[in-house]
């Protein structure tokens, strides 16, 4: 018995020491270093950190109109893209799960925006709002396409939306087709010989069948839009003057730019805990309208 129990502890000391030991290097002791830092004053160099306790904090929640400004950005682009991403990635969904000859076609199209890095998908839509949206603007002489995109403030955030959206909405999209792909068919069948219309099959069914992929989905994309940092370097840089800066790319300018570090990792630990309590909750909400086919 104990020679069995000693080689079931090799075994998973071997195929899990491995990941175990690299995630504590890599995840555990930076974030708890991070934590340590946040009480302190330090640029990043010097060789001892002045521990500060509270005093980041309470410049971040009174004194710092910037890191404001920068979550409520962030919150009204989490709030719209999320919606606006997972809506669009259903109806993809919805749409490519009928009898179509090009449905795999369209599928791969669909997905491949997700496949592109955040940093050059940027660039590249930052190349067709200034080049190519004036180009058609001048040829058609229609205003929406003469409208400054990445140089107002509103436009500048709507810009950085629908980027966001159309580089995301492809891979919730697979998502749920995976989950619209196990509704039963015979449990449709039976509803359209009932008499049941299409909307009432959608709203009735089939959005409850497939509640758990969109607990994956929001849970997915509340994290993307949250942490959105290459979309956001990329093409507006945070600004005009400030206006589009994200958190992430707030505690990124504070840290690595203004050569705060303490200070940053205090931002970066609020945000930690109000991202894990959005999410918590966005699950638990969800995990309770789930229902077994």
């Amino acid at each position: 018995m104990n020679r069995a129990k000693s080689s079931q502890w090799l075994q998973q000391w071997i195929f899990v020491g491995p990941s175990t030991l690299f995630f504590v290097i890599i995840i555990v002791i930076p974030f708890i270093l991070g934590m340590y830092y946040s009480f302190t004053e330090w640029n990043g160099v010097a060789n001892q950190a002045k521990w500060v306790g509270l005093d980041n904090f309470y410049h971040i929640l009174w004194d710092d109109d910037k890191f404001r400004t920068a979550f409520w950005f962030t919150i009204r682009f989490t709030v719209i893209g999320v919606v606006a991403a997972n809506v669009l990635g259903f109806l993809l969904a919805y749409f490519l799960t009928k009898p179509l000859k090009t449905k795999n076609v369209l599928r791969t199209i669909f997905f491949m925006p997700n496949v592109i890095g955040g940093l050059l998908l940027g660039f590249i839509w930052q190349f067709i709002f200034v080049k190519g949206f004036a180009a058609i603007g001048e040829s058609t002489d229609w205003s929406f396409f003469n409208l400054s995109w990445l140089g107002d403030e509103i436009t500048a955030f709507w810009g950085i939306v629908i980027v966001f959206i159309w580089q995301t909405a492809g891979y919730l999209m697979v998502i749920y087709i995976s989950s619209l792909t196990n509704v039963p068919r015979d449990m449709l069948e039976a509803a359209e010989i009932d008499g049941a219309s299409r909307m009432q099959i959608l709203r009735l069914i089939i959005l409850p069948l497939i509640i758990p992929a969109v607990t994956v989905c929001l849970f997915l994309a509340i994290s993307w839009s949250f942490k959105m940092f290459d979309l956001n370097l990329s093409l507006t840089k945070g600004g005009p003057f400030g206006s589009t800066e994200s958190v992430a790319l707030n505690i990124y300018n504070e840290a690595f730019v203004n050569n705060r570090y303490g200070l940053g990792t205090a931002k970066a630990l609020i945000f930690f805990i109000i991202v894990a309590l959005v999410t918590s909750l966005q699950v638990r909400l969800t995990k309770s309208r789930e229902v077994e086919a």
